[in-house]
């Protein structure tokens, strides 16, 4: 959630920290601020709002200096204002940090140290470990010592950056757990430290991931890295092959556009290198899948949150039916908390376009802990899930800047079936000619996204003639009853009208209550299995008045005489489907959205990487 940007060189920071920041926008905030070493000294700047009260804050009072931190903080303890963001100093003025994550004893640590004297300026929780930081550096201790002492105090998990006046020849970097990333930038005679690549892309590629429990000492010429308790530790500086141009928005308005139409290559990355048509197999060797372990596994679980859950719940269809696998998709927050069933003949797949969200980390540590064999399919490259997992699969969808999640939901569909493929192979599940005809359809799947985004003109028509509505009610089966539930996630979280995913089978037992001529009902209803049940949906919608959107096959005339509005999709094999009937719904949430003069990349209340708990 907050974003964190540190640069230590001959250059003048304060531009490179705030144009980092801006990067990290789409991260979530609600506050800003940065503080920068001037002549001897620590000058801060910081306020509540945008970026642009910051650099208009910066502006009228400059500040320049060659090692400096900036932050942008969304609100866990005490509200949005100037006195809660971030840069905290301590009292003497010689130390300040910038921090990400909870500290979940801060109230027994605050008491303690206000016994000893030190006074408050803030509501938050990161003020008490400039304290500590403070009073452990008036026992004669260094800045090393003394941060190791005070992080040791801590209990959360963190990711902290601290300057001091006194060693202004470093910047020292920590992680505790899973509160988001550290990545420290390499450059030649310079450093950079991000909570996240896109702040830092455009000045290197060259990065060392902290894991948890590490520290950096960084200064103009290098990094020395260590374990909080000061044990030395060897590392590896990856290149990221990223590239910053793709994380700008271009010719787009928004990024969420932007990525929408980025998906055909997106999709087209996702299966390129992975698939042998000429032979009908997958190859996902990162994945570290061998017969034996295929054989192993009685049982697999999917962990994640919120749009990779409900890609997950695809999944599910797809392992079970091509590789005869139980599976059970769990909500990332509440796996850790019912006390699993979990062995080593289990397997967890964690889904996460960040690769740092704290619920799923936590899930994996637990199945971790219980023995089972750990995979991820991620996006973030040198991710804390992808470093977790004892197999990942890599989205390799490139940054992905809107809150919203839409390139990152459909290459987790691709990557799915390609494991449950991949799977059912190991296992002797599926013969030659089954093998090969799933594998060609995947050949289809580029195409038949930029078919959908062809219609993009039709969905803003559509958009047009719901942009008043105030509810809406969603309605799928089978492998589409998930899109249901993305396509009302896509409406609410961006144009901030109430949607409700149901699966259409359970419409009946109590959601046909709501419809009327002024709630829309958006029916997921292509060519697939569940086809007859779901026309049955949109007459039993149309017979109460209901306003009826179908998302439907192209050419269907049932369809097409007996809804409102139709959102056309080109046939698609049905388990591929979701990738076609979630484009239109991504499509229609952005232009309602965009109609509605709302702000589409960085919707209130959410952030792109939810690191706390």
């Amino acid at each position: 959630m907050c974003g964190i940007v540190g640069y230590i060189g001959e250059k003048d920071a304060t531009p490179i920290v705030l144009n980092g920041l801006k990067k990290l926008e789409y991260r979530g905030y609600d506050s800003a601020g940065l503080a920068v070493l001037e002549n001897g000294h620590i000058e801060v700047r910081r306020d509540a709002g945008k970026l642009e009260r910051l650099a208009a804050l910066v502006q009228e009072s400059p500040l320049h200096g060659q090692v400096g931190i900036g932050h942008t903080r969304w609100a866990t303890h005490g509200e949005p204002n100037a006195g809660n963001a971030h840069p905290h100093l301590g009292m003497t003025g010689d130390v300040v940090i910038v921090h990400n994550g909870i500290v979940e004893n801060y109230l027994e640590l605050k008491e303690e140290l206000k016994e000893k004297g030190a006074v408050f300026t803030s509501e938050t929780d990161t003020e008490v470990i400039v304290h500590l930081i403070e009073r452990s550096l008036m026992t004669g201790k260094t800045l090393e010592e003394a941060i190791r002492c005070a992080l040791l105090r801590l209990r959360g998990a963190h990711g902290i950056v601290v300057l001091s006046k006194d060693e202004p020849d470093k910047i020292i970097a920590a992680r505790i757990g899973n509160a988001g990333g550290v990545v420290i930038g390499m450059g030649d005679g310079e450093m950079y430290i991000a909570s996240d690549l896109p702040a830092i892309l455009e000045h290197t590629r060259k990065m060392v991931f902290l894991e948890s429990r590490q520290m950096a000492v960084v200064t103009r010429a290098g990094a020395r890295i260590s374990t909080l308790e000061g044990e030395p530790i060897p590392y590896e500086v990856q290149t990221i092959s990223w590239d910053p141009v793709s994380a700008e928005k271009g010719e787009y308005r928004h990024f969420m556009r932007k990525e929408i139409h980025e998906q055909v290559r997106s999709l087209t990355d996702t299966i390129a290198g992975r698939v042998d048509f000429d032979h009908g197999r997958i190859n996902l060797p990162k994945l570290n899948l061998t017969p034996a372990l295929a054989q192993r596994i009685e049982r697999i679980y999917i962990i994640a949150c919120g749009t990779a859950a409900y890609a997950g719940m695809v999944g599910k269809v797809l392992i079970e039916r091509i590789a005869r696998v139980p599976v059970e998709v769990d909500i990332g927050s509440e796996f850790r908390y019912r006390d699993p069933i979990i062995n080593e003949n289990t397997a967890v797949l964690a889904i996460s376009q960040s690769g740092e969200t704290a619920d799923t980390l936590a899930a994996m540590e637990e199945a971790r802990e219980k023995g089972a064999v750990l995979w991820a399919i991620v996006n973030a490259i040198g991710s804390q899930a992808m470093r977790l997992a004892d197999g990942f699969i890599s989205m390799q969808v490139g940054p992905e800047i809107g809150v919203a999640s839409t390139k990152a939901y459909t290459a987790p569909l691709v990557d799915l079936y390609m494991l449950a493929i991949h799977l059912a192979e190991q296992r002797g599940e599926i013969n030659e000619w089954e093998r090969k005809g799933l594998v060609s359809d995947l050949r289809l799947v580029p195409d038949l996204a930029g078919r959908c985004l062809d219609r993009e003109g039709e969905v803003e028509i559509v958009a047009q003639a719901l942009v008043e509505a105030r509810s809406a009610l969603y309605l799928g089966r089978g492998v589409n009853m998930p899109t249901a539930y993305e396509g009302a996630l896509k409406l609410k979280e961006i144009s901030y009208i109430h949607a409700e995913g149901y699966p259409a089978g359970e419409m009946k037992h109590g959601p046909i209550a709501l419809i009327d001529g002024d709630i829309p009902v958006v029916v997921i209803a292509p060519q697939d299995p569940w086809y007859e049940k779901m026309f049955s949906q949109i007459e039993q919608a149309k017979a109460r008045g209901g306003q009826v959107i179908a998302v439907a096959t192209e050419g269907d005339k049932r369809i097409s005489a007996a809804a409102d509005h139709v959102l056309w999709v080109p046939e698609t094999p049905w388990m591929l489907s979701p990738v076609t009937t979630v484009i239109p719904l991504q499509m229609l949430a952005y232009h309602i959205a965009a109609l509605r003069g709302l702000d589409i990349d960085q919707p209130r209340n959410l952030a792109k990487s939810v690191t706390v708990e």
